[in-house]
């Protein structure tokens, strides 16, 4: 018991101490979020705003299936949290998500019962003040406090106590201690590395096993799944792109003086802090928010040479239109011209604005339709496809914390089949001597070569003959000291390149 607390108590007669600590047994017990109306001296005076937007974010994540990308950052806005206050609100948020399954099974060994015996505001609770103590450099005797006062106000004060007694356990030891604790009970042969990287490196096991034939898949070691997954659990660093013929890097990063080149794209800046919304070339238009990963793909396509005219490209699935504005500005300069197709209205809306201020003439249209019906309604018409397939973002977890506990294995399945349904549409749109790139943002073989062979041979049943051409030369161009494999695709990794895990299969139609 606090002092504060305890000096209320005192004051209290026997009968009113006896129901208290009933209630406070019953909520060591459960964990149940049950509120009693303490006098005004046994409350802190309220959460502070930071911790207070972050358990907001993580209720809204579990209750409404939001993605905290979208919901913490107007947030912040709306209640006024700024500086190092939003930076710590954006970790703390992002890093529980993120580690939740680590989380969890450190929790369910200090409340002796399954995180799913606990109450769900208490659980997200408890998963703030495990990150605070074991992921941030928050003083232990301050991590505990500020989240009991979080609970206290949010949950009630008899779940507090709960909270209390479980992160007072957690800060009993270090994360080294825990991680050894924990991967022990995933795994006490000590004969299953999966299940003890899926529970220490907080990934699903599915994902783990995935990611791990999806490194040998691409010539890399098996070894090297812890790096990927601990690769994953970093936060990374905004990295903005600047539009050719509307900026450059060089200017965009002269605004910025907390950043840096990109390590591969020239078109890339990365910040180490600061706010890009607040740039001129951002608002502009001129420049935006995007993954050096996502850039190399846009620039690839747009590097391999044609025969004949380069006249029309198409973006297929153009939403939210990062490619599709970078795209379009590299048409502009050829003379060339973009159509931005996007089958959901909404999302046709995000790639209006995102290419609103390339030159005119460059966007021919941005337009609302099924990507898997333009190669049957305009066969032969472009000279470059892009196909940045819906896929299940396995490759980009460290930018979605919550994805990693939102996807299974059943959605390969209908992914798959959209994708190449998708694939084999924008075969049918090129024409002759055009190139398709196919990309992802995915490794996992079903979503990449699988389905690339899988087209392929759907092609050649059409009569229609597609070869694979070696998407590391372009890649090379661009980024000549690139690591790639000694396939004829190229794969991203964050823990070699530093970006999302983007995969491109570059293809040229014959026939």
């Amino acid at each position: 018991m606090s002092p504060v607390e305890d000096r209320g108590a005192r004051g209290a007669g026997p009968a009113r101490r006896d129901a208290q600590g009933r209630e406070r047994g019953a909520a060591r017990a459960d964990g149940r979020s049950t509120r009693t109306a303490n006098a005004p001296s046994q409350r802190r005076r309220g959460a502070d705003a930071a911790r207070t937007a972050a358990f907001d974010v993580l209720r809204a994540v579990a209750v409404t299936d939001s993605y905290a990308n979208l919901v913490l950052p107007p947030l912040l806005r709306e209640r006024g949290v700024q500086g190092r206050d939003a930076g710590f609100a954006t970790e703390l948020a992002y890093g529980t998500l993120r580690m939740q399954g680590r989380y969890d099974a450190i929790i369910e060994q200090c409340a002796a019962r399954p995180v799913a015996a606990i109450d769900p505001p208490v659980l997200d609770v408890l998963r703030l003040g495990a990150h605070q103590l074991l992921g941030m450099r928050v003083p232990a005797h301050a991590a505990v406090s500020e989240t009991v006062g979080l609970a206290r106000e949010q949950v009630g004060a008899g779940a507090a106590q709960f909270v209390n007694a479980v992160l007072r356990r957690i800060s009993a030891d270090s994360l080294e201690t825990w991680l050894e604790r924990i991967g022990d009970a995933a795994d006490p042969s000590g004969d299953d590395p999966v299940e003890r990287l899926a529970v220490t490196e907080s990934h699903p096991a599915w994902i783990v096993r995935a990611m791990r034939e999806a490194l040998v898949g691409n010539g890399r070691p098996a070894d090297e799944i812890g790096a990927l997954l601990r690769a994953d659990n970093d936060a990374p660093r905004v990295t903005l792109v600047a539009r050719p013929g509307l900026t450059s890097a060089t200017d965009l990063a002269a605004e910025l003086p907390d950043s840096r080149p990109g390590r591969w794209a020239p078109t890339a800046v990365v910040l180490h802090a600061g706010d890009p919304a607040t740039l001129p070339a951002m608002r502009s238009g001129a420049a935006g928010v995007q993954d050096e990963g996502s850039q190399l793909m846009a620039l690839a396509l747009a590097q391999v040479p044609l025969d004949g005219p380069d006249e029309r490209w198409l973006d297929l699935c153009a939403g939210p239109g990062g490619k599709a504005a970078l795209l379009g500005a590299l048409a502009a300069q050829r003379g060339a011209r973009l159509v931005a197709n996007e089958i959901q209205p909404h999302r046709a809306r995000f790639v209006e604005r995102a290419v609103a201020a390339l030159p005119e003439g460059a966007v021919e249209a941005v337009r609302t339709g099924d990507g898997r019906t333009v190669g049957e309604q305009e066969p032969g018409a472009y000279d470059r496809v892009l196909v940045d397939a819906p896929c299940t973002g396995l490759g980009a977890l460290r930018r979605r914390p919550e994805s990693r506990w939102r996807r299974s294995p059943a959605n390969l399945a209908g992914l798959g089949e959209l994708q190449r349904a998708l694939l084999g549409s924008a075969i049918d749109a090129v024409r002759p001597g055009g190139v398709v790139a196919y990309v992802t943002c995915s490794p996992h073989l079903v979503e990449t070569q699988l389905v690339v062979k899988d087209a392929l041979r759907a092609a050649a049943k059409r009569g229609v003959e597609v070869e694979v051409i070696d998407a590391r030369e372009p890649m090379r161009e661009i980024a000549p000291t690139i690591e790639l494999s000694d396939r004829p695709d190229v794969q991203l990794w964050p823990h070699v390149h530093a970006t999302d895990a983007m995969h491109l299969t570059l293809l040229r139609r014959r026939t």
